[in-house]
């Protein structure tokens, strides 16, 4: 079984970061990223953190954008913006989820299409449906295919199976696997909670991806033998031997499935790992595609 670790992958996609970032400041150009946090969750605070410290830590202009959760729907709109006439940002990311009734579609379609390096304005998603270069893929979806790629996985031909349909992962992943080109040309079916005989569907994936966000969701007897398995979920179940009282585990039960596996991503240290490393990518390529690079 061979374990596909993000760590060593994320260090490519920073290094391939680092010579684009050199020809972009060549040429006078910074790449900016503004991040917009509302609230106060903590899990996303420190999601926003990561962020801005991995934009310094390679050179990247960095904007963090603090707003309360009791920002009203047209102020918020009006600072997305704000930001898209701001030519020191190339990439804008409004960190989900929203708080309240703040109506998360309508801030994403305010944001414009060339600076959406989160992946999710309608357009983009057009855009990766009819495999046009200069559209931006969701980062984790845009992740994981990475994760294939440089892992070795061959993908041309095989059944891919993807358990959970949402537009962030499930859907945007499966326009990616059975486009053209590396890391695609792949037969895919997305399942979900409506699916019949959902195992019987999962054991037909050479290729299974887990991003339906339940804890130990897969288990060992809907995993064919041989297959590879990509673990999405990130959870948190309560655990008092924990030094936080919690950790972290994903919607496959990767004790029993691993075994049965030819690879598989851990949790954590899988996927999540490249979901900022994908980002800080599409931020330097909206960089490099405002000045015509």
């Amino acid at each position: 079984m061979k374990l596909i670790e993000g760590k060593p992958i994320a260090a490519a996609v920073y290094e391939e970061c680092a010579r684009e970032l050199e020809l972009l400041k060549a040429a006078g150009v910074t790449p900016g990223l503004a991040v917009v946090l509302v609230g106060e969750d903590p899990a996303s605070q420190a999601y926003v953190g990561m962020k801005d410290k991995k934009c310094k830590e390679l050179g990247l202009h960095s904007v963090k954008l603090e707003r309360p959760a009791t920002i009203s729907q047209r102020d918020l709109e009006a600072l997305v913006e704000e930001l898209n006439t701001d030519d020191s940002i190339h990439g804008i990311l409004v960190q989900m989820p929203l708080p309240g009734d703040l109506d998360a579609d309508a801030v994403i379609k305010k944001i414009a299409p060339e600076k959406d390096v989160d992946g999710l304005h309608p357009q983009n998603l057009g855009k990766i449906a009819s495999e046009d270069p200069t559209g931006f893929a969701p980062c984790t979806p845009f992740g994981s295919q990475r994760m294939l790629i440089e892992s070795g996985i061959e993908t041309s031909g095989k059944s891919v199976v993807i358990v959970g349909r949402s537009l962030l992962v499930g859907k945007s992943l499966a326009l990616l696997m059975m486009g053209k080109g590396p890391g695609a040309n792949a037969t895919v079916t997305v399942a979900h909670s409506r699916t019949k005989d959902l195992a019987a569907v999962t054991r037909e994936a050479d290729i299974l991806v887990a991003a339906i966000g339940v804890p130990h969701f897969i288990t060992a007897d809907m995993v064919k033998d041989g297959a590879v398995v990509i673990d999405v979920g990130i959870n948190r179940v309560e655990d008092a031997t924990a030094k936080r009282g919690y950790r972290l585990v994903g919607d496959v039960d990767f004790d029993a499935v691993a075994e049965k596996c030819e690879a598989i991503t851990p949790v954590p240290g899988g996927v999540g790992v490249m979901t900022i490393a994908m980002l800080m990518a599409n931020t330097i390529r909206a960089a490099k595609l405002k000045a015509g690079l």
